[in-house]
């Protein structure tokens, strides 16, 4: 396990994983001012895309594949990962003798304000409920993305935690799930990602940019959507539609 930040005072842990599958205490934070620029942006996700495509970063995720469950939001932040699998042990086994192997307490517990928890989970059952949203939402995250089910939607809603999902499911992942690393790499929906990594998610999807990267694109996404501003503005002054803007 990696020492936190200096001058960060060590979490007390929870133990609900072995301290030695904690790659980082902390996920690396953006520079000043990173997060802001990127909540400024509107459309964000769809300026940000064409930028990365420029750029030849992969990193794009439709709604259509992670789900908002507040359509409004709209969330920037560094990730936080998590890596679940499918316990070995039968299920029924498991429920009867409660062994409960999630951990996505432990990110909650390791969480800074801001961060977006950012799960590799597991298909067809919940990888985070109600109770754990609003124990996000106390802790200042940003919100979650999960590759993979969610429950307890009118919990998550009635306490203001926007997530990002594959699947919503009532089926539980406490019997089913094991977390087996906490800010390693992850996939989500064929996209790798690191922890601190940008997070830049709304009502059309998820953009993750490597957070090297991040100054670069902030820096062409606010040039192409001062021009998209340009753009709207000669529409709404009546500018004929050949001689509006090209550039956008």
């Amino acid at each position: 396990m990696n020492n936190p930040t200096v001058g960060d005072v060590p979490p007390k842990l929870t133990g609900k994983i072995s301290p030695d599958r904690i790659r980082l205490l902390r996920a690396p934070r953006p520079p000043h001012g990173l997060i802001e620029g990127f909540q400024r942006l509107a459309d964000a996700t769809s300026v940000v895309s064409d930028i990365m495509d420029e750029l030849g970063i992969t990193g794009v995720i439709g709604a259509s594949v992670l789900k908002p469950t507040l359509p409004s939001a709209r969330i920037v932040g560094p990730a936080l990962t998590v890596r679940n699998i499918l316990q070995a042990e039968h299920v029924y086994e498991t429920a009867r003798e409660h062994v409960n192997r999630m951990a996505e307490f432990e990110a909650h517990n390791l969480a800074l304000p801001g961060d977006v928890v950012v799960i590799d989970g597991v298909a067809g059952v919940s990888n985070m409920g109600g109770i754990s949203a609003q124990t996000g939402k106390r802790q200042g995250e940003a919100g979650a993305v999960v590759s993979g089910g969610i429950r307890d939607l009118a919990h998550s809603r009635r306490v203001d935690y926007p997530l990002w999902a594959t699947q919503i499911t009532p089926v539980t992942g406490k019997w089913r799930i094991e977390t087996v690393e906490i800010n390693g790499d992850v996939q989500i929906a064929g996209v790798r990602v690191s922890p601190g990594d940008l997070v830049v998610a709304d009502e059309t999807g998820v953009c993750f940019i490597p957070i090297e990267r991040a100054a670069e694109v902030l820096e062409l996404a606010e040039r192409k959507a001062a021009l998209e501003d340009e753009k709207c503005a000669a529409i709404e002054a009546g500018t004929a539609v050949a001689d509006l803007p090209t550039k956008a």
